[in-house]
């Protein structure tokens, strides 16, 4: 996962507003008590950041693994 698609995956399953909102102020324990975007500045790869936000806002394994669907065949649906 690349950090352009974490953010992509962040706005589309919360919106631009609260995700950004959750990124910087949530703290999830599984990327050491940072915030995402305190965890993407430290060097955490953008995949276990995400998995660590999923985990804490309990998301289903198809939200988990909506950035490797094709941007293109979500807005058909």
């Amino acid at each position: 996962m690349k950090h352009s698609e974490f953010w992509r995956v962040v706005e589309e399953t919360f919106g631009p507003g609260y995700g950004r909102s959750l990124a910087e102020d949530l703290v999830l324990p599984g990327v050491g008590g940072r915030s995402a975007t305190a965890a993407l500045d430290a060097g955490v790869p953008p995949r276990q950041v995400w998995d660590a936000l999923c985990d804490e806002m309990d998301l289903d394994e198809q939200v988990r693994w909506r950035y490797r669907q094709d941007p293109k065949d979500r807005r058909r649906r």
